[in-house]
C-alpha cells in the first residue's frame, strides 16, 4: 500500500499536496484499489468555492459511483482535464498524474485537522 508520508489525508480516502496556498487533491491508493478500475471522473465545480468536507466531483468505476469530498475550503482552480481521456490513470498513478483538482485555499488552519500518513495508515488498517 503506498501512502507517502509528504501528503495530509481525509478519513474519505483524499490526499493532499499544499504548495503556498494552493492544494492538489486526489483519491488514494486504498480508494482506487477499492472502487476497482476508474472509467470516469465528474468534476462541475471549477470556479467555484466550497466548504471544507463539501462534495465537488464524483468517482465512477465499473461497479459503483463515489463522491468526492473537499478536504479544505477554497476554490476549485483547475481540473486535471487529462482525467476526461484517460481516468484510469486514478488507478495507475494516483499521486502523480491521476490527480484531480487544484484549490485555492481560503483556510489555511483547516490543514491542521488533515490525517498524517500515520494516522491515515491506521484509519485503513495499513
Amino acid at each position: 500500500m503506498n501512502i507517502p508520508a509528504n501528503l495530509k489525508y481525509t478519513k474519505d480516502h483524499e490526499w493532499v499536496s499544499v504548495d503556498g496556498d494552493v492544494a492538489t487533491v486526489g483519491i488514494t491508493d486504498f480508494a482506487q484499489k477499492e472502487l476497482g478500475d476508474i472509467v470516469y471522473v465528474e468534476v462541475e465545480t471549477v470556479d467555484q468555492t466550497l466548504a471544507q468536507d463539501e462534495v465537488f466531483g464524483t468517482v465512477e468505476a465499473v461497479k459503483t459511483v463515489s463522491d468526492l469530498f473537499l478536504p479544505l475550503s477554497g476554490e476549485i482552480i483547475e481540473f486535471n482535464e487529462e482525467l476526461e481521456s484517460e481516468p484510469e490513470l486514478v488507478n495507475t498513478a494516483p499521486y502523480g498524474a491521476g490527480w484531480m483538482v487544484k484549490v485555492k485555499v481560503s483556510n489555511p488552519s483547516e490543514f491542521d485537522n488533515l490525517l498524517s500518513a500515520e494516522d491515515y495508515k491506521a484509519l485503513i488498517g495499513a
